[in-house]
């Protein structure tokens, strides 16, 4: 029987969580994890709530339900206090262990928070909420606002919207909160994205509350004024008309006859869009074009000394094979021609052993790179380990900017029909960092995807700030990257764990990453094309 697949979104909230901060709540965030064979993997994480012993995360976590499979899910409670996306230096708040079915089947559940080892956390408490996913549409927003109330005593206000939808209990459930633009009595926020299941249940008449408030950094946020609306009445904007709002206070307007507002609400533009999925664009025809790039230089270790990360096992492996075997099975099933080309690079090459190569043919046929299958590339590998010697420095910047100008010849069809995924095998010890960064802003801009995997015990520090999950990655003039598009993951951590945990982490990404770069572009998912029919294909 087919695997029944649905996408299902949950919303969180937590109650009565531990404080970890001297004099001041906790900063939490909400992480999903998913459980494969023995391992957790890292699904997504909401945002960041700043001093909130209580939050509601406007942040959905999007999981794909399958009916026929057990999924174990772990939801954890963190509280935040520094700028790092590795959560091993934040306090846990607690967590909860449950099925996917028991959320979908109870719609809402509330749990306990538990601590390491079953321990309560206090009286803490999280409640999810899931909600199938079936309408693709989604609705683009961009707000602004005139004239608001000054809060603050010694600035004007620090003001962010939140958005509400009414629950069929008839209660406010929080769908979308916005940036805070400080000190500003005018302010304009970032547009924004939200699907329309999420933002009015796909009702376009359902009641809509939004709230204008001050932040302040205590959690004591002060309400400058509220609205009620519905998407019928925003989407006028869509046909340039003026959509505008009085932010009305409620005690304020019981206090005064004279009250008007406490300043005016503006939308300033409206977009329905659709929001394509991955499968939509694969199952239309976009091709995933896998490249490979395996690091020989000296760091490895002699690959005839059993200390070398090249050297192969009696069961002829070693971590580069494993980390390709993991990966590669995966991304193979999505090229139709199963031809990958794979690369070396920092190893010096028979017959005159002279300068390092940076960009080599694994199968030393330049003019034809190719190797069948992820059973080609190990096949190459084999061959051309014992035949090189292990050289430097290690640069990766060639290598991505060789498959970027073959991406960049895709890009010029302007159409969803490739993609490119380039998985790069290294022990970690980089040189050419700043022209890897210009290559990787650089690339941002094309269909293409960077995993790096790790092998060896060295330090990856480079690694994750190439990543970019720690902040905003940029070139060494300061350019930005458009979009993240590196995936960084230390096979170490997976050493022990069945090979599709390793896969699973590695290309949680590039669903995302694929689908991101053709909404950057505009590129609507290929027409999939339809067979002519024959007597014998009726």
């Amino acid at each position: 029987m087919a695997d029944c697949v649905s996408k299902v979104e949950l919303s969180v909230s937590c109650c009565s969580l531990l404080d970890k901060d001297v004099g001041s709540r906790s900063d939490p965030l909400c992480v999903l994890l998913q459980k494969t064979g023995d391992t957790w993997t890292e699904l997504c994480r909401t945002e960041q709530v700043e001093n909130s012993s209580s939050p509601s995360f406007s942040q959905r976590l999007r999981v794909d339900y399958h009916f026929e499979t057990v999924q174990n899910l772990k939801l954890g409670v963190y509280d935040i206090d520094n700028a790092s996306h590795d959560l091993g230096d934040d306090d846990y708040l607690g967590g909860a262990e449950l099925t996917l079915g028991q959320i979908v089947s109870s719609k809402t559940i509330t749990r306990p928070l538990q601590l390491k080892k079953g321990k309560p956390a206090g009286k803490g408490s999280i409640t999810i909420t899931a909600e199938e996913m079936k309408d693709k549409r989604a609705i683009e927003l961009e707000f602004e606002a005139k004239n608001l109330d000054k809060k603050d005593t010694f600035g004007k206000s620090d003001p962010f919207l939140e958005f509400f939808k009414q629950g069929d209990d008839g209660k406010w459930k929080l769908v979308h909160r916005t940036e805070v633009v400080k000190n500003n009595l005018n302010p304009s926020w970032k547009k924004f994205t939200v699907p329309l299941q999420t933002f009015c249940s796909s009702d376009l008449d359902k009641p809509l509350k939004v709230d204008c408030s001050d932040y302040d950094s205590d959690g004591s946020h002060d309400l400058i004024g509220s609205f009620t609306t519905k998407v019928s009445e925003l989407q006028k904007a869509a046909g340039g008309s003026q959509v505008a709002f009085d932010c009305i206070h409620p005690d304020k307007q019981k206090k005064k006859k004279s009250y008007k507002n406490s300043g005016v609400v503006s939308l300033k533009k409206f977009t329905l869009l659709t929001q394509y999925s991955f499968l939509d664009y694969v199952m239309g025809g976009c091709q995933i074009n896998f490249t490979v790039g395996i690091d020989f230089t000296g760091s490895n270790g002699d690959p005839r000394s059993p200390n070398s990360l090249h050297y192969m096992s009696p069961d002829g492996l070693n971590q580069y094979l494993s980390a390709l075997w993991s990966v590669g099975n995966v991304v193979q099933d999505y090229d139709t021609d199963k031809l990958f080309p794979a690369f070396g690079f920092g190893a010096k090459l028979p017959p005159d052993f002279q300068a390092a190569h940076h960009q080599f043919a694994l199968n030393f046929n330049p003019s034809n790179p190719y190797c069948q299958g992820i059973t080609g590339i190990v096949e190459a590998y084999r061959m051309v380990l014992p035949q090189v010697r292990l050289s430097g420095p290690t640069n990766f910047s060639p290598i991505i900017s060789h498959v970027a100008s073959i991406a960049s010849q895709a890009a010029q069809d302007n159409t969803a029909a490739q993609y490119f995924v380039l998985l790069i095998l290294t022990d970690g010890e980089i040189t050419d960092l700043d022209q890897t960064r210009d290559a990787i802003v650089r690339a941002s801009r094309l269909p293409l995807s960077i995993i790096i995997v790790g092998v060896g015990p060295a330090d990856f520090k480079a690694m994750e700030l190439l990543d970019g999950d720690d902040g905003v990655l940029r070139s060494t003039v300061g350019e930005a990257v458009a979009r993240d598009i590196v995936q960084f993951v230390p096979y170490r951590n997976f050493k022990d764990a069945p090979q599709a945990s390793l896969a699973q982490s590695v290309l949680a990404e590039v669903p995302n990453q694929l689908v991101s770069y053709f909404k950057m572009r505009g590129f609507d998912p290929p027409k999939p094309k339809v067979s002519p029919k024959t007597p014998e294909n009726p």
